[in-house]
């Protein structure tokens, strides 16, 4: 476990690991079954937040909005590397999202019930 790393978060897509996004991505029980062609089409029809380690520019987390920029976005899809766990850098990605000016406005919510405990923390 890599701790107290420093992290940038990013919504640049030209900057984006697609590889690196996919093969984590994969280590999941939710998207583990998705083809990467499915994969890339989500991600380039969806805002993505990715984390880099700022020492070695390596991709270390992702977190995928889903919105119509009318009425509500859903977070999805946020994952941290393993390594990098227990530095806040998920809690960190959603409150970028849900701070994120094209966001703020819209209602926020997530596919996924078995983390409401998580988004509660970071939206109370």
């Amino acid at each position: 476990m890599i701790l107290n790393t420093e992290f940038v978060i990013t919504k640049d897509k030209s900057r984006f690991p697609i590889d690196e996004v996919v093969r984590l991505l994969h280590t999941t029980y939710w998207v583990a079954n998705r083809s990467e062609e499915q994969i890339r089409k989500a991600i380039d029809n969806s805002i993505v937040f990715v984390a880099y380690d700022v020492q070695t520019d390596k991709f270390v987390g992702i977190a995928r909005v889903i919105t119509d920029y009318a009425t509500s976005y859903y977070i999805c899809d946020v994952v941290v590397d393993d390594a990098y766990r227990g530095n806040g850098i998920g809690g960190k990605l959603v409150e970028t999202v849900v701070s994120d000016d094209a966001l703020v406005p819209l209602r926020g919510n997530s596919y996924d019930k078995g983390c409401a405990w998580f988004l509660r923390t970071v939206w109370i």
